[in-house]
C-alpha cells in the first residue's frame, strides 16, 4: 500500500496535478506528445510527470500497436478508482456499504427516508455556501458556485446558453461511489440524484429543471445531468 506522503508529494506539483485532472476530465488515453502539447511542456517533462503520476496508481500505462511498424506506443489513462486520503485511516467505505445493505434490507420506506436525507444534505450544503460568502447572487455568481463546490467532488459543470433557457451541462467523469456501484447501483444512483437536487432547489429560485441524459451503468462513458434555468 501506497504511504499517503508519496501520493500527497507526487499531486503537490501544480502541473503534475492538473495533468492527473485533465486526464480524469477526458476519460480517454493520451500519448506523451498530446499531453505535452496540452500544456505547452517539452515531451521529456511531460513523460516525468506521467511516470509520478503512474507511480501512484492515479493513471495507468499500457502499449498499444500505432499501425505503422516498429515498437508498440505507450499510452496514459486515469484510473477509474481514483485516490482517496485519510490521516489516520479510516474505514468509512465499510461503514457506508454496511449502510447500504440496511437500507436495503429495510425496502422501500427506507430508501425514500434516504433519498429525503441526501436532499436535506445537498440542500444545506448549498445554502451554506450562498450565506457564508459575499456573492452578488447573480446566474453568473451562482455558475461559480456549483462550479467551485463541483472540483472538490469531481464534476465538471459547462454552460450552454439557448433563446428560452440556459443549460447547465453537469458531467461526473469518476463517481465518488464507484465502489459501491457492483452491489447497490439503483439506491446510490437515486441517493446521489437526489443530493444534487437538493444542491439545485437550493442554489435556483428561479424555475429550473434537474434532468439526468446519461449514466454509468448504461455503458455510458460518464454520468451526465443537465440542469435548465429559465
Amino acid at each position: 500500500m501506497l504511504h499517503p506522503l508519496k501520493i500527497t508529494g507526487t499531486l503537490a506539483d501544480e502541473t503534475r496535478y492538473h495533468i492527473y485532472e485533465f486526464m480524469l476530465q477526458h476519460k480517454q488515453s493520451f500519448t506523451v506528445q498530446e499531453i505535452a502539447d496540452q500544456f505547452h511542456i517539452h515531451p521529456n517533462v511531460a513523460r516525468l510527470h506521467l511516470t509520478k503520476l503512474s507511480e501512484i496508481n492515479v493513471i495507468s500505462a499500457e502499449f498499444i500497436k500505432t499501425g505503422k511498424g516498429g515498437r508498440p506506443g505507450r499510452v496514459y489513462r486515469a484510473t477509474k478508482e481514483g485516490v482517496a486520503l485519510t490521516f489516520p485511516k479510516r474505514e468509512e467505505s465499510m461503514l457506508l456499504h454496511i449502510l447500504l445493505e440496511l437500507t436495503d434490507s429495510l425496502g422501500k420506506e427506507a430508501v425514500n427516508k434516504g433519498k429525503e436525507i441526501a436532499y436535506n444534505q445537498g440542500y444545506k450544503e448549498m445554502k451554506e455556501k450562498t450565506v457564508n460568502v459575499k456573492r452578488t447572487n447573480s446566474f453568473e455568481e451562482k455558475v461559480a458556485i456549483l462550479t467551485e463546490h463541483a472540483a472538490l467532488i469531481g464534476y465538471v459543470p459547462s454552460l450552454e446558453k439557448r433563446q428560452e433557457k440556459t443549460i447547465i451541462h453537469y458531467t461526473i467523469y469518476n463517481c465518488p461511489f464507484h465502489a459501491q456501484l457492483s452491489t447497490h447501483s439503483k439506491m446510490v444512483c437515486a441517493l446521489h440524484e437526489a443530493y444534487l437536487r437538493g444542491q439545485t432547489d437550493a442554489l435556483f429560485v428561479e424555475e429550473h429543471e434537474l434532468i439526468q441524459t446519461g449514466n454509468m451503468l448504461h455503458e455510458c462513458e460518464s454520468c451526465h445531468y443537465e440542469i435548465h434555468v429559465k
